[in-house]
Parts: C-alpha cells; sequence; structure tokens
C-alpha cells in the first residue's frame, strides 16, 4: 500500500495539474489527508462507490499521462545519473580537488541532491 501511496503521490506531483478540481480535490482528500470514502462521499454528496470509481478513474488518468510523457522516469534516471557525477566527483583523491571548478560542481550537484532528498 506504501508503494501505492508513493507512486500516486509522485505521479500527482507531475500531472496534478492536469486534473480537473473535482479529481484533484478527491485524490488529495484520499490519498494526502487520509479521509475514507465515506467521508469524502459526504463531501461530494455522492455514493461511495462513486468515490471509489473517482479514484480508480484518476489513478488510471495520472498512469496513462505517465506512459505518454514518461515525466517520472525521466525525472527518476535525471536524478540517478546526476548521484552517480556526484559520488564519482567526490571519489576523486583529495589532492585533484585544487582543479578549476572541481568544488563548484560537487557544491553544485550536492546542492540539487539536498533539494530533491527534501521534497
Amino acid at each position: 500500500m506504501l508503494a501505492k501511496l508513493l507512486r500516486i503521490g509522485q505521479l500527482y506531483d507531475f500531472y496534478g495539474a492536469l486534473l480537473t478540481d473535482k479529481q484533484r480535490k478527491c485524490l488529495e482528500m484520499h490519498y494526502l489527508n487520509d479521509l475514507s470514502l465515506a467521508e469524502i462521499a459526504d463531501e461530494f454528496q455522492v455514493s461511495r462507490q462513486a468515490v471509489h470509481d473517482i479514484l480508480r478513474r484518476v489513478e488510471q488518468l495520472l498512469e496513462d499521462y505517465e506512459a505518454k510523457l514518461g515525466l517520472v522516469e525521466r525525472y527518476r534516471q535525471d536524478q540517478e545519473t546526476i548521484r552517480k557525477a556526484y559520488e564519482l566527483l567526490n571519489s576523486i583523491p583529495h589532492d585533484f580537488h585544487r582543479l578549476r571548478d572541481y568544488g563548484l560542481a560537487l557544491d553544485l550537484l550536492k546542492q540539487i541532491l539536498n533539494r530533491e532528498e527534501e521534497v
């Protein structure tokens, strides 16, 4: 369940703006605020089944966006590439740390990695 929650969260971060207000609010209420289907149904004045159907459609829609656009996967690959570059730069012996721009490159990669870990 945690894996699904993380996956939906990532997809929502990238594609949430493409959802309708109702779809976005329903997804937020369920996944971000941990409300039950019954609580969401009361809010929207619909049945629990209707909420369930909305959530399933939105989940599929987000997966479809990812299948077509691939932003989440590209982001994951970019992060892995940055991490490898950082590790390579960081593994260079300290004698070579005086090389021009070495420190700057290392700092920039570290900033990117730290910023992403905070999110």
